[in-house]
């Protein structure tokens, strides 16, 4: 007989629920991503099921919790081999342990620093199906918005050339109250579209800064950088994220490992004794890392590590209180 487990609800309270499905065909679980097409086939030691809190920034000034769920399929390693966000009902899930014989790591009660060390150690081809559509328009997303600021452009010098400011001005507090009550942000664009020079721009300083060794990353993604009073600062764009204070004594950063393993890569922010304090996947540019550490006076190291690293790593940054 064949047993499903599907999430009731999405990860975040409010968003619409995944449509994954997870089957267990005696052998194995058989999982299916229905809004993109792909499944996958896969033979887990554990499942474990999470809930952290992320704090999200809504304004400069302002910050929201939001509580994110899921369901990870672990191997023998306690690597994360698929990553299933979503809300599961407990006594499914339950009930589906009990009759695959797969064993449940309940971790919707643990701290959330240590439930994110242990999904960001990913099993090499790890995969994450969210079961969610793309957004609507999601194509068209970005023409129409630059033609909408292009459009907001065009009004603004046209009432600049007229001399009517005060029009302009009570178009923009107009927009700004849509934005505040509606919280379409994307329309933002046509209410300032300076953004459309703003953006680029924004980028350009981001790269002049990294080359200079003052940040560490990507515009588009995390990056680190070094706030006064030397605390190091994983920036994960709204999400908020703790600072690690740099130094020599224990639970201070003092190094960064750039390592690779298998197909996987990522960055591991160490302390004096060797010790994992974050871990960040993704692939880093040597250079890029050579000249932030050399600025701020950490230590660096860019190599392949072994399987028995790696692991030891990611274990180690579960324990870690940053």
């Amino acid at each position: 007989m064949d047993i499903r487990l599907r999430p009731v609800a999405g990860a975040v309270a409010g968003t619409p629920c995944p449509r994954t499905d997870v089957l267990w065909d005696g052998s194995a679980l058989a999982v299916s991503d229905d809004a993109s097409g792909q499944s996958v086939r896969l033979t887990p030691a554990t499942l474990y099921h999470y809930r952290y809190d992320q704090r999200v920034l809504v304004s400069r000034r302002k910050a929201k919790t939001l509580s994110v769920q899921g369901l990870a399929a672990l191997d023998g390693d306690g690597l994360v081999l698929l990553d299933l966000p979503g809300e599961w009902y407990v006594p499914h899930v339950a009930a589906f342990g009990g009759y695959t014989g797969l064993p449940i790591v309940d971790a919707r009660g643990h701290a959330s620093n240590r439930v994110r060390a242990v999904l960001a150690g990913r099993a090499p081809g790890w995969r994450r199906f969210r079961g969610l559509p793309p957004p609507f328009l999601a194509r068209y997303r970005g023409p129409v918005s630059i033609g909408v600021g292009v459009a907001g452009l065009a009004v603004m010098v046209y009432l600049a050339s007229t001399g009517m400011w005060a029009a302009w001005r009570g178009i923009s507090m107009v927009g700004r109250s849509l934005l505040d009550l509606l919280e379409v942000k994307w329309l933002a664009i046509g209410f300032s579209p300076v953004l459309l020079v703003l953006r680029p721009v924004s980028a350009r300083v981001h790269r002049w800064r990294a080359d200079r060794g003052q940040i560490l990353g990507s515009a588009g993604g995390p990056y680190l950088s070094v706030l006064s009073g030397e605390k190091l600062h994983v920036n994960r764009g709204k999400e908020q994220s703790p600072y690690i204070k740099i130094g020599v004594g224990r639970g201070m950063a003092v190094s960064l490992l750039l390592y690779r393993y298998d197909d996987l890569a990522g960055l591991f922010i160490l302390d004096g004794n060797g010790g994992p304090l974050h871990h960040l996947p993704g692939g880093w540019t040597p250079d890029a890392a050579h000249r932030f550490a050399d600025r701020h006076g950490l230590g660096l190291a860019v190599h392949s590590i072994s399987r028995d690293e790696y692991l030891s790593l990611t274990r180690g940054s579960r324990d870690a209180t940053v």
